[in-house]
């Protein structure tokens, strides 16, 4: 299956929380997509790996993605070396996508700017032929994918570019609360964390409003670019 559109995240709930809303408008436009986590997520304040794995099926079913999978790298101690990025090339030659969003350049979470970079890497890697690589004994031929966007995370970094995500908030926030072991629960007996706050949750909504408001729409979901962003004509810009 080729993909028009595949999100990468260092765990099972970055994507949701920052850019599901373009993948369900994408995905509601008839473009395929797909999601990669890195990791199980395992190191996470509450919750398990296998909690996670069954809360990333049920929000991938709610996004209407085509495929999701997991490369099972170690949470919080992967790195950007050969092995890692071979994996990631594997699976971006497989599905040969056009776009790849991918985690924060800059962020609290250790694993966001690593799995940033290592993603990044693998993009450029991938579209070298003599980078050899198999697929269930099968020779990959190399792909490219034409461009790699970052998108916003913990930090309020200014994105290079928004998409107008109105009337998509909606599909996005159930995916979100599909983790419901890492996010606020008032009855919860697991420990804190700077995510189980209600403020952090409130946090996804109003961002998207915040970045709506400054073009003019009610939600918008940020990215920052490696590469200036070209347009056909003015008339492309809202």
């Amino acid at each position: 299956m080729k993909l028009d559109i595949l999100a990468i995240g260092a765990h099972p709930d970055d994507v949701e929380l920052s850019c599901s809303a373009t993948l369900a408008k994408e995905i509601s436009l008839g473009k395929k997509v797909g999601v990669l986590d890195l990791t199980r997520g395992e190191l996470g304040t509450r919750g398990s790996a296998e909690i996670r794995t069954k809360e990333a099926t049920d929000a991938a079913n709610i996004l209407g993605v085509s495929i999701r999978e997991n490369l099972d790298f170690v949470d919080g101690f992967f790195t950007n070396d050969k092995k890692h990025q071979l994996e990631i090339i594997k699976i971006i030659r497989k599905y040969r996508p056009e776009i790849i969003l991918c985690n924060a350049i800059d962020d609290r979470h250790i694993d966001h700017p690593k799995g940033s970079k290592l993603t990044s890497d693998a993009c450029f890697l991938s579209g070298l032929r003599r980078v050899k690589t198999d697929l269930n004994g099968i020779s990959q031929e190399a792909w490219r994918p034409k461009k790699v966007y970052h998108y916003i995370q913990w930090k309020n970094i200014e994105p290079d570019f928004v998409v107008d995500v109105t009337g998509f908030m909606d599909i996005k926030i159930a995916s979100v609360i599909a983790y419901a072991s890492q996010f606020y629960d008032p009855n919860s007996k697991e420990p804190v964390s700077p995510i189980t706050s209600k403020n952090f949750i409130d946090s996804v909504l109003y961002r998207a409003q915040d970045l709506g408001r400054l073009i003019g729409v009610e939600h918008a979901e940020g990215y920052t670019v490696e590469r200036p962003v070209a347009v056909n004509s003015l008339d492309n810009l809202i």
